[in-house]
């Protein structure tokens, strides 16, 4: 049973062999600016965007997103691990 978006939602992850469980983040609630693994581009304050990271990590190794990046996950490889 799906936990809705405040506990996050489980998707496939970049290389698709693993699970991630995915958060949306509100402009609202974006309040630090974050550098996107997908563009290496920064995720200023007040832009929505996506927190992800893996099943079975923890969110300590949580990323953050730009949603078209991320929806765009499987046809372009991470351009940066760590932010």
């Amino acid at each position: 049973m799906p936990l809705g978006d405040v506990f996050g939602r489980t998707e496939s992850g970049p290389d698709r062999d693993e699970t991630y469980i995915v958060r949306s983040i509100p402009g609202s609630r974006a309040v630090k600016t974050y550098r996107c693994p997908g563009c290496d581009h920064e995720i200023p304050p007040g832009v929505a965007h996506i927190v992800a990271w893996q099943a079975d990590g923890g969110e300590d190794d949580r990323r953050h997103w730009h949603q078209g990046c991320w929806n765009g996950r499987r046809t372009r490889r991470i351009t940066r691990r760590w932010s």
